[in-house]
């Protein structure tokens, strides 16, 4: 029985992973509430930012994509989602060509936000355009040395959190820099349920992950670290007077949590493949509630 190629267009699709984006949706919006919380939402610096994290994380998959295949990290035995360079969908130079004009459009975006912002938003742009090839290219790819999840946790939490509130109010506020780590926790654990899957593909590939070099076990305390800490993060924003009553709003979101924690020490392999998907699930709940409690009156 043989499978039906997918048409271009799909595979396409496949190599922009629509099911990641949400990772690039939620510090937005929590940043953007944030702002409506404060009175200082600017529209069209909201939607500017949303397009351009959505724009760079598809430009990050793409470049994953192809990158990952010619160093040789995505071979038959991959655990994950289609890649589409390695199963021969759509041509290397073509995912490459692809990167850039994606990469492209999105600098073209975030020229209104550096005009709001100045140079500190050109800057953290610049950088951003950078890890998106540099997280898997280069002479010293940071996904394949152990510094993917801090490349997560910088841009996907403090760069995304606050720099969206940034070009929306001209100024940050230590309520939009501490909101930034609670969102970077979960979203990082995707990254670390997703190395933990990979852990013996990668070892056998060359890829020295920070799971790879830590182990198993230290990788499934690490995810915990990153799941547990939001939710001891708020009620100390809430008594420190930096969050309203409704601080315990995503507090809804941990019964998830823990059976995300329980099943990411049992399981391995393929079998991480739900929890890695839940994780997901898990940051796009917490960060709207967490967004909806910004916005709830005191």
């Amino acid at each position: 029985m043989t499978v039906a190629r997918p048409t271009p267009l799909r595979a396409w699709i496949l190599a922009a992973r629509p099911k990641t984006l949400p990772a690039a949706v939620v510090p937005v919006v929590v940043g953007s509430a944030l702002a409506l919380a404060d009175g200082v939402f600017v529209l069209p610096a909201a939607l500017a930012a949303l397009l351009v994290a959505l724009l760079l994380q598809i430009g990050a998959n793409l470049a994953n994509d192809v990158f990952d295949f010619r160093s040789g990290a995505d071979t038959a035995e991959r655990l994950g989602p289609t890649r589409v360079t390695q199963s021969g969908l759509i041509a290397p130079e073509r995912v490459l060509a692809g990167t850039i004009a994606v990469v492209a459009l999105a600098a073209a975006c975030g020229l209104y936000l550096v005009w709001r912002g100045g140079w500190p938003i050109l800057a953290l742009g610049l950088l951003a355009i950078a890890a998106t090839f540099a997280y898997t290219a280069g002479p010293l790819p940071l996904g394949y040395n152990g510094l993917g999840e801090v490349f997560v946790l910088l841009f996907f939490g403090v760069v995304a959190v606050a720099g969206t509130y940034y070009v929306q109010a001209r100024e940050l506020t230590p309520l939009a820099l501490a909101l930034s780590l609670p969102v970077g926790g979960p979203v990082t654990a995707i990254l670390v349920v997703n190395n933990l899957r990979d852990l013996e593909t990668d070892r056998a590939a060359g890829k020295r992950t920070l799971a790879v070099r830590l182990g198993r076990r230290a990788t499934q305390r690490e995810y915990a670290a990153l799941v547990t800490p939001p939710y001891l993060i708020l009620p100390i924003l809430w008594l420190a007077g930096l969050l309203s009553a409704w601080w315990w709003l995503p507090w809804l979101s941990l019964p998830l949590a823990a059976a995300l924690i329980r099943r990411v020490y049992r399981d391995s392999g393929a079998a991480l493949n739900a929890s890695l998907a839940r994780t997901a699930q898990l940051h796009l709940l917490f960060g709207f509630l967490l967004a909806i409690s910004l916005l709830l009156p005191t």
